[in-house]
């Protein structure tokens, strides 16, 4: 009886056996994280800002920066040399690393230097892809993550949350930018002053883009109207606000008769899988007063306006119906070192955890966030959007994880 106890008493104080223990326990894997420098001319960002890459170096991760690759952010080679970092001077060095991390989606050129096992995390964009560029992906056996997708414990979008708080304040400074040029604009001053009637900015999409975009306006004296057809997320961001503003669900008459008479439409829709809506048709644009200006948010996800055209930080406005369109995908790179610091504080923790938990796949069979975030595993699409789109096989990742275990 005392050696049947005794036997209880070390599975009790143990838990589980001495092996699951082992399997259980595991060690914290080194990596090689490569930062390459952005093609796309327009990306501004940096995956890694220089403290995050004296975070990594210092629990034993090598960290490998292509030469100027944060210049655009205005991070010299010089700050991320002093935090531990190894300055290459190609493209095919930092291609050489475990893990891939950067902005913008991967270029044609960079998909010909991926490996076999390797991870790539970056933006998607899928509005933007095509069918060869997830061919090309499976091709080379690769796991991609899309940080768009990633959760956080709460849910929630974390990285995305930090680009759309970005991106609602800073279109919001872009559009009075745009509203007092007297090129693309009428000389008007976005927001208020004592005597004059203020000037009235529409928000379509009452997500974290929109909350921002009407704070800001709100702050500088504008008159808001805000459009979504969920009633949670108006009253959700009436109490965010802490201030009762117009509201209503789409409605196209009513849309129509806010767009008459407004100075500024923001298009903030964002989509959890796929296109954006498109909610704004071309007639309605060409009823906006002469001198508005469209600043479409929703625009890397194919946008919200009929009339909206893909445009960069290089030429990031075109007329149209005599409405200044501003149609630019990664708003954000346009204030790239803010910007640069909000995806660090996502990468840097995520990054960590990979490491201690053994590994890329054993890390996304203990964080569903993450997983969230993976749309090719080791050259299978696990996104399903992705594969009906493109007439793709497919592969349910939870079943991948589970044949993992």
């Amino acid at each position: 009886m005392d050696s049947k106890q005794g036997l209880f008493v070390k599975y009790s104080e143990g838990l589980l056996p001495q092996e699951e223990k082992l399997e259980i326990k595991r060690q914290q894997t080194t990596l090689t994280i490569g930062i390459p420098k952005e093609v796309l001319k327009s990306e501004n960002r940096i995956a890694l800002v220089p403290e995050a890459v004296s975070l990594l170096v210092s629990n034993g991760h090598k960290v490998i920066i292509e030469d100027e690759a944060g210049i655009a952010a205005h991070f010299e080679n010089r700050e991320y040399a002093e935090a531990g970092a190894t300055i290459v001077f190609t493209h095919e060095e930092v291609f050489k690393a475990d893990i891939i991390l950067k902005v913008a989606p991967l270029d044609v050129s960079e998909m010909c230097l991926l490996k076999p096992r390797q991870t790539v995390i970056s933006a998607l964009n899928i509005a933007n892809r095509n069918k060869d560029y997830f061919k090309n992906l499976v091709s080379k056996r690769v796991t991609a993550l899309a940080f768009e997708y990633i959760k956080d414990k709460t849910k929630t979008y974390p990285i995305t949350r930090s680009i759309s708080e970005i991106a609602g304040n800073t279109s919001i400074l872009l559009a009075a930018d745009y509203l007092s040029d007297l090129k693309y604009g009428n000389g008007i001053m976005l927001g208020g002053v004592s005597g004059i009637t203020p000037t009235e900015i529409v928000i379509i999409g009452a997500g974290t883009v929109g909350e921002y975009a009407a704070r800001a306006a709100i702050g500088l004296g504008a008159y808001v109207k805000l459009f979504d057809n969920s009633i949670y997320k108006l009253r959700r961001l009436q109490n965010n606000l802490n201030e009762r503003i117009f509201t209503s669900i789409i409605q196209p008459k009513v849309l129509l008769k806010a767009l008459k008479t407004a100075h500024v439409l923001i298009g903030a829709i964002h989509s959890n899988n796929g296109r954006t809506p498109c909610v704004v048709t071309e007639e309605m644009v060409k009823q906006m007063k002469q001198g508005s200006v469209i600043i479409d948010v929703s625009i890397d996800q194919g946008g919200c306006v009929e009339t909206s055209e893909v445009t960069s930080h290089i030429n990031p406005v075109f007329i149209k119906h005599g409405v200044t369109h501003y149609c630019v995908p990664n708003i954000s790179s346009r204030v790239p070192q803010t910007a640069s610091y909000a995806l660090s504080n996502c990468f840097a923790p995520i990054i960590l955890n990979i490491s201690e938990a053994g590994g890329v796949e054993s890390m996304l069979k203990s964080d569903y966030g993450v997983l969230q975030g993976v749309y090719v595993f080791n050259g299978v699409i696990t996104n399903k959007y992705i594969a009906e789109t493109y007439q793709l096989p497919f592969q349910d990742i939870d079943l991948l994880m589970a044949a993992l275990r």
